[in-house]
C-alpha cells in the first residue's frame, strides 16, 4: 500500500484549511495551526512555516508505505543519500536526498483515499533517471511518460499521484489533477471567493486558482491526448 501525501508550508494555515475544503478535500481530523491533513485522492498536509520561514510557499513529497524497511533498502539502491530518524507522533521516517538537495520522505502507514481531486506534487530538476528511480523506489507505479522523458508521473495504489518534470528549476511544487468537471469546480471556487481562470493545454485543460499565499495553483485535467505520451499500463 502506498499513499502520496503532499506537504505544503505556509504562514497562512487557517486560510489554507478553508481553501482545502473549498477545493473539495475532507479534513482527516480537526486541523491545528501547526499541522492539518485533508483527504481527496491522496493527502494534502498543511504545515505551519512559522518556525521555518525559508520553507514558506514550498512543498515536499511524503509517501505512506506498508513496508518501510523494503522502501529504505530500495532507496539506498538508487544511490541517494538515505537516513532514518524517529519523529514524535509519526515513528520512523526514511529520508532520501537527491544530488540537487531535494528530499522525499516515507513513513509507515495505511490510508486508502479516494476522490475526483488527486494530489499531484511535481518534482522538477535536470535529468530524469535520479528522480524517477527514487519515486519508483518509494513503491509508486509509473502511469504516464512523455516520449521526450521530460514528464513521468506515478500513482500510489491507495491514493495520490507524484510526477517528475524537467526544465522547471529544482523544486517540488504543489498541484492537483481533477477527474471531474473543471468548469463546475471553477464555478464553485469562484462563488467561494477565489480567483480562477481556465486555460487550454495540449493534453487537456488546466484550472488556475489564486492561493491564500497569492500564488497560482494548477489543477490539471487528466492527460487525454496521448500524442507524445504513453501509458505504462
Amino acid at each position: 500500500m502506498t499513499t502520496v501525501q503532499a506537504i505544503y508550508y505556509t504562514h497562512r494555515t487557517s486560510e489554507w484549511h478553508r481553501f482545502a475544503t473549498d477545493l473539495g478535500l475532507v479534513p482527516a481530523f480537526a486541523p491545528s495551526p501547526e499541522w492539518a491533513e485533508f483527504d481527496g485522492d491522496g493527502i494534502l498536509a498543511i504545515h505551519s512555516a512559522d518556525h521555518d520561514p525559508a520553507h514558506a510557499g514550498s512543498a515536499d513529497i511524503h509517501v505512506l508505505v506498508e513496508d518501510l524497511d523494503a522502501v529504505e533498502a530500495a532507496l539506498r539502491a538508487t544511490g541517494a543519500v538515505v537516513s532514518r530518524d524517529d519523529m514524535e507522533g509519526v515513528g520512523s521516517v526514511v529520508t532520501a536526498r537527491a544530488s540537487t538537495g531535494i528530499t522525499v520522505t516515507a513513513s509507515r502507514g495505511e490510508r486508502d483515499t479516494h476522490g475526483d481531486l488527486r494530489v499531484l506534487p511535481i518534482w522538477s530538476q535536470g535529468g530524469t533517471d535520479e528522480a524517477v528511480d527514487i519515486l519508483r523506489a518509494l513503491g509508486l507505479r509509473e502511469r504516464i511518460r512523455s516520449d521526450s522523458g521530460t514528464w513521468v508521473d506515478f500513482r500510489g495504489d491507495t491514493g495520490g499521484l507524484a510526477a517528475f518534470h524537467s526544465g522547471m528549476g529544482e523544486a517540488v511544487s504543489l498541484s492537483f489533477e481533477f477527474a471531474g468537471d473543471l468548469d463546475a469546480l471553477a464555478k464553485r471556487l469562484t462563488e467561494a471567493g477565489h480567483e480562477t481562470s481556465l486555460v487550454d493545454e495540449a493534453y487537456n485543460r488546466t484550472l488556475l486558482v489564486r492561493t491564500p499565499d497569492d500564488g497560482e495553483l494548477w489543477i490539471n485535467g487528466p492527460i487525454t491526448d496521448l500524442y507524445g505520451y504513453r501509458r505504462a499500463d
